[in-house]
């Protein structure tokens, strides 16, 4: 296995995991202020954001440089 192989699956097993606890995150802290379903939705909509954009940057940059 090259490195640049390892860098790859690592990079996507790791933030695959990151992007989960942070889910988790979200979630414990919609429960700890008891802020309802409707509050906890807003917050995975708001801090989600973050994740998407993150996302949405490495595809269109795939996109780009594959271009």
């Amino acid at each position: 296995m090259s490195e640049e192989q390892f860098t790859d699956i690592s990079m996507a097993v790791c933030l695959t995991g990151l992007i989960i606890f942070m889910g988790f995150i979200i979630w414990d802290l919609g429960k700890k202020s008891q802020a309802g379903k409707m509050g906890t939705a807003i917050l995975f909509l708001v801090l989600g954001f973050g994740v998407v954009g993150f996302i949405f940057k490495n595809v269109l940059v795939e996109f780009l440089v594959l271009k």
